[in-house]
């Protein structure tokens, strides 16, 4: 029955969902719509009632005794419990999952930083070694070294940074340590059902499981309004005049497919290198 009512979200125009708790955070957006239409149906009978029974009937005599029912009271009640039901129910657990309950690092797992500023999104992936190159404020140059990565630290020669430009592999657990270098931003994957704040001397984990391949979800869309646009990474916070174009792109790939676009990003990481030296 939760999940029968729950499945009212699947008509109320929200993106395809292709993270792997994302169907939670549906059934719950499902269930405040069915609260919401309760309220509206019930207090919109009640309205109507009430310019009945005391205006278009009543209209040569004044009550002064008034409503003597206590219908209205349980009626609150009813509401209190339903929402107790959705805090306890749903938000608080869901909260756990998606925010609170770090999962642990393993081979597994995939991590990567992203760095905010206006107007774009610095992804930063660790290097074969798996580990993240030091950073310094002092380093920083926007055209050659936005997130001001050293890499003659230890781990740093070998990390690669893109610009609004993110690859993840299906089915895999990601975990993304999300932070800025100016104002407020807001990281908002829509269709892996992902929000989260990026604030200034912050480093946020958010984490995530894509159940969808970019080639599979631009199969899902095809005949809508999106046809033929993949994910994008938006920024959901009002950060500068410049806003409306902070704009990103996330592509979902297979194993094999990410695999082969981390050593390709390697191959130009070391050429880059190469032309150094010469």
């Amino acid at each position: 029955m939760i999940e029968l009512l729950g499945n009212l979200s699947e008509h109320l125009g929200l993106p395809v969902n292709a993270s792997s708790h994302g169907h939670m955070l549906d059934q719950m957006n499902g269930w405040v719509h069915w609260l919401m239409i309760i309220l509206f149906v019930g207090w919109g009978i009640f309205f109507i009632l009430t310019l009945v029974k005391f205006g278009f009937l009543n209209k040569e005599k004044v009550d002064c005794e008034g409503v003597k029912s206590h219908a209205g009271t349980y009626g609150e009640y009813a509401v209190i419990l339903f929402e107790a039901f959705l805090l306890v129910g749903f938000a608080v657990p869901l909260w756990s999952l998606v925010k609170t309950d770090l999962p642990d690092v393993t081979d597994e797992t995939v991590e990567i930083r992203v760095v905010a500023q206006q107007f774009a999104w610095n992804i930063h992936y660790p290097g074969i070694d798996g580990k993240f190159g030091r950073t310094y404020a002092t380093l920083v140059d926007e055209e050659v070294n936005p997130i001001g990565l050293d890499r003659s630290s230890p781990h740093g020669a070998d990390d690669i940074v893109t610009l609004n430009q993110m690859h993840l592999p299906v089915n895999k657990q990601t975990i993304i340590y999300l932070s800025s270098k100016d104002v407020i931003h807001s990281f908002s994957l829509p269709e892996m059902r992902v929000k989260q704040d990026a604030i200034p001397g912050m480093s946020t984990p958010i984490f995530f499981t894509p159940i969808m391949t970019t080639d599979e979800f631009l199969l899902e869309i095809k005949g809508s309004a999106r046809e033929g646009k993949g994910f994008e990474i938006a920024c959901a916070q009002l950060c500068g005049n410049s806003h409306y174009r902070m704009r990103g792109f996330l592509t979902i790939d297979t194993e094999e497919e990410y695999n082969a676009w981390l050593d390709e990003e390697a191959e130009l990481l070391e050429e880059e290198g190469d032309d150094d030296d010469w």
